[in-house]
Protein backbone atom coordinates (compact mmCIF):
# COMPACT_ATOMS: atom_id res chain seq x y z
CA UNK A 1 0.00 0.00 0.00
CA UNK A 2 1.45 3.43 -1.15
CA UNK A 3 1.12 5.95 0.79
CA UNK A 4 -0.48 9.81 -0.70
CA UNK A 5 1.79 12.52 0.45
CA UNK A 6 -0.36 15.28 2.64
CA UNK A 7 -0.95 18.55 0.24
CA UNK A 8 -2.60 20.08 3.40
CA UNK A 9 -0.59 22.71 5.27
CA UNK A 10 -0.92 25.46 8.13
CA UNK A 11 -0.93 28.89 7.21
CA UNK A 12 0.85 31.34 7.54
CA UNK A 13 0.22 34.52 9.81
CA UNK A 14 -0.09 37.14 7.02
CA UNK A 15 3.64 39.54 7.07
CA UNK A 16 1.21 42.39 6.51
CA UNK A 17 -2.11 42.13 6.73
CA UNK A 18 -3.32 44.59 4.49
CA UNK A 19 -1.77 42.91 1.56
CA UNK A 20 -3.43 39.88 2.73
CA UNK A 21 -6.86 41.08 3.01
CA UNK A 22 -6.42 43.05 -0.52
CA UNK A 23 -5.15 39.49 -2.33
CA UNK A 24 -7.77 37.54 -4.44
CA UNK A 25 -8.60 34.38 -3.32
CA UNK A 26 -7.22 32.01 -6.60
CA UNK A 27 -9.84 29.04 -5.83
CA UNK A 28 -12.25 31.45 -5.64
CA UNK A 29 -11.43 35.07 -7.25
CA UNK A 30 -12.60 35.32 -10.60
CA UNK A 31 -12.88 38.50 -12.81
CA UNK A 32 -15.83 41.30 -12.05
CA UNK A 33 -17.04 44.20 -12.23
CA UNK A 34 -14.90 45.98 -14.42
CA UNK A 35 -12.41 43.29 -14.80
CA UNK A 36 -10.91 43.40 -11.61
CA UNK A 37 -11.03 40.39 -9.06
CA UNK A 38 -13.41 40.33 -6.92
CA UNK A 39 -14.08 38.79 -3.58
CA UNK A 40 -17.97 37.02 -2.56
CA UNK A 41 -18.88 39.01 0.64
CA UNK A 42 -21.83 36.92 2.49
CA UNK A 43 -24.26 39.24 5.00
CA UNK A 44 -27.82 37.65 6.41
CA UNK A 45 -31.09 39.72 5.75
CA UNK A 46 -34.79 39.14 6.26
CA UNK A 47 -36.75 38.44 3.58
CA UNK A 48 -38.27 41.74 3.77
CA UNK A 49 -35.23 42.99 3.09
CA UNK A 50 -34.25 41.18 0.44
CA UNK A 51 -37.02 42.03 -1.44
CA UNK A 52 -37.02 45.52 -1.10
CA UNK A 53 -33.30 45.66 -2.41
CA UNK A 54 -34.41 43.92 -5.09
CA UNK A 55 -37.15 45.71 -5.85
CA UNK A 56 -35.13 49.13 -5.69
CA UNK A 57 -32.74 47.67 -7.74
CA UNK A 58 -35.23 46.54 -10.37
CA UNK A 59 -36.48 50.29 -10.57
CA UNK A 60 -33.19 51.37 -11.12
CA UNK A 61 -32.59 49.42 -13.87
CA UNK A 62 -29.40 47.74 -12.15
CA UNK A 63 -28.37 44.43 -10.34
CA UNK A 64 -28.58 43.92 -6.99
CA UNK A 65 -24.77 43.34 -7.09
CA UNK A 66 -24.02 46.41 -8.65
CA UNK A 67 -26.39 48.52 -6.85
CA UNK A 68 -25.09 47.10 -3.17
CA UNK A 69 -21.12 47.64 -4.64
CA UNK A 70 -21.81 51.92 -5.29
CA UNK A 71 -22.81 51.70 -1.93
CA UNK A 72 -20.43 49.71 -0.22
CA UNK A 73 -18.07 52.42 -2.23
CA UNK A 74 -19.77 55.13 -1.45
CA UNK A 75 -20.03 54.24 2.54
CA UNK A 76 -16.36 53.07 2.47
CA UNK A 77 -14.07 55.30 0.03
CA UNK A 78 -10.64 54.51 -0.30
CA UNK A 79 -8.06 56.51 1.64
CA UNK A 80 -5.13 55.85 -0.35
CA UNK A 81 -4.70 57.50 -3.48
CA UNK A 82 -8.22 55.69 -5.33
CA UNK A 83 -6.74 52.05 -5.12
CA UNK A 84 -9.61 49.90 -4.56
Amino acid sequence: MTVRPSTRRFAARPGDPDTWVRAPEPSTASPGAGGLFTARLTIDVTPALRARIKITAFQRGQTVADMLRDLLTREFPTNDGGRT
